[in-house]
This record gives structure tokens, sequence and C-alpha cells, in this order.
């Protein structure tokens, strides 16, 4: 799965759970918003790399991050099914204290949150 068919997926499922959604604003991936809720969101596909793309991907989130704390903003990450225990090796406690969420895209394209 490319990364364009998982930015799609969960682009897809974020517009049906209400969310205003766009892509590609200021090098992030997905912008979505829902009342005074915005989530920022970066995705990778399969690629020959997987565990150091999924690395550049939270380094990527990272960079995007506002110096200061912004009520109601999230951050996720958003893998193929296949590549979720790499995206899951940031220690939970960690992604929590970020704000941040994992999503997973089967091949069928549902989104899962993990």
């Amino acid at each position: 799965m490319r990364e364009a068919e998982v930015v799609a997926a969960f682009c897809a499922a974020s517009r049906a759970d209400g969310w205003d959604v766009s892509t590609e604003v200021d090098f992030i991936d997905v912008v979505a918003r829902r009342d005074s809720q915005s989530l920022y969101a970066e995705a990778k596909g399969m690629t020959t790399s997987p565990g150091l793309d999924v690395d550049t991907m939270y380094g990527q989130l990272l960079r995007r991050m506002p110096a200061e704390p912004m009520p109601g903003l999230r951050f996720a990450v958003v893998v193929p099914q296949h590549v979720l225990s790499l995206a899951s090796r940031v220690p939970a406690s960690i992604r929590g204290l970020l704000g941040i969420d994992v999503y997973s895209v089967a091949d069928d394209r549902t989104v899962h949150r993990h």
C-alpha cells in the first residue's frame, strides 16, 4: 500500500467521523479539524526500509509540533497494518505525553486507532 493510499483511506475515515480534512498543509500530510479539535497526521506507506521510514515519520511529526501547547491539538502517525508493530515501538507512555495516536490502514482500507 503506497503512502497516497494510506492518506486517502485515513482522510475518508476521518471525513466519515465528521472531520474537515485537508492534505499537504504546511508540510503536514493531513490536517483534520472538528469543533475545537485539530489533528496533524503524518503517514507512510510500504517501503523497502519500513523501520527507517517510520522513524523518519516520527521525526517529521515532532518537527511540526508547535513550541507551546495548543488546546485541542493532537497528532497521529498513520501506517499500513503490516508495519503497525514498527509504529508502536515508541512507548505508549511517550506517545501519550506528546499527544500522538497511532492509526493503521488495513488492506481493505479500514482504519483502526490503536
